[in-house]
């Protein structure tokens, strides 16, 4: 990094990492079944109500879910805040994932930052890292915001993405993680490069600067390509285990 005068004042800083433990296997599952599954039975409970369920079940189950959607939540509760403590344990140590902090004695726990992170991907999986009960970074009060904050990810700490929500919160002490390039990012993907929809998203960038918090961006390596790679070996690993078993001992896989 180079300083007003043109010195150059530090251009590699040292790195602190913080990496997850591998842990037992069950209750690995059962953590990441509470923390993703819920959006995957959600969608199931939509589309069986949409094109299999009569009229009045399906009417109960969007009134069930319409309900969690709106009904007040406390993000502090004490039983929430255990299952999200247990989901942000175990999750980290499934990937397993590995976070480098720069300049980690800079951080002050006094202080509200503005994390940027990147990118979105499917899901911006890797941001559990930077949760402040995974307990990585020296910031006890840490908030993410998303565009659906299902009820198990609010004890996790994500709230609505707003700007309303966005300066009500840094204003009362708290870091907030926030993904830029959100959804559109999405529609963008290579597997062969990295795709940031950034150059019109200025207003997080803004408001950091108006409440006077540091802005520090955070690129998330491999939410794409490393769990694309482990889903083909498993795949691969699928079908040399049951290819004998099913009476096709001599068939090949290939994938392209």
């Amino acid at each position: 990094m180079a300083s007003s005068d043109g010195t150059n004042d530090g251009a590699v800083k040292s790195s602190t990492a913080f990496t997850a433990p591998s842990l037992p296997s069950v209750p690995t599952l059962a953590a990441l079944a509470v923390w993703l599954g819920a959006i995957h039975l959600t969608a199931a409970l939509v589309l069986a109500a949409l094109l299999f369920l009569p009229n009045p079940l399906s009417f109960a189950i969007f009134g069930v879910l319409a309900f969690f959607a709106v009904i007040p939540l406390n993000d502090r509760n004490k039983w929430g805040r255990k299952l999200a403590r247990f989901i942000c344990k175990y999750a980290c140590g499934y990937f397993p994932l590995t976070l480098h902090v720069e300049d980690y004695e800079a951080f002050d726990s006094n202080r509200a930052y503005v994390f940027g992170y990147e990118p979105h991907s499917v899901l911006p999986i890797g941001v559990i890292a930077l949760a402040d009960l995974t307990g990585f970074m020296p910031l006890p009060k840490i908030s993410r915001s998303s565009r659906a904050a299902l009820q198990v990810w609010t004890w996790l700490g994500l709230v609505p993405a707003s700007k309303k929500n966005f300066i009500s919160y840094l204003g009362k002490g708290y870091s907030c993680i926030i993904v830029p390039g959100g959804v559109q990012e999405m529609f963008h993907m290579d597997h062969d490069s990295e795709v940031l929809f950034l150059k019109a998203r200025k207003g997080f960038v803004r408001i950091a600067m108006e409440m006077d918090c540091p802005l520090v961006p955070v690129f998330c390596f491999g939410q794409v390509a490393e769990i694309h790679g482990q889903f083909v070996e498993a795949i691969e690993e699928l079908f040399k285990k049951y290819k004998d078993k099913v009476g096709h001992p001599n068939l090949g896989l290939r994938i392209i």
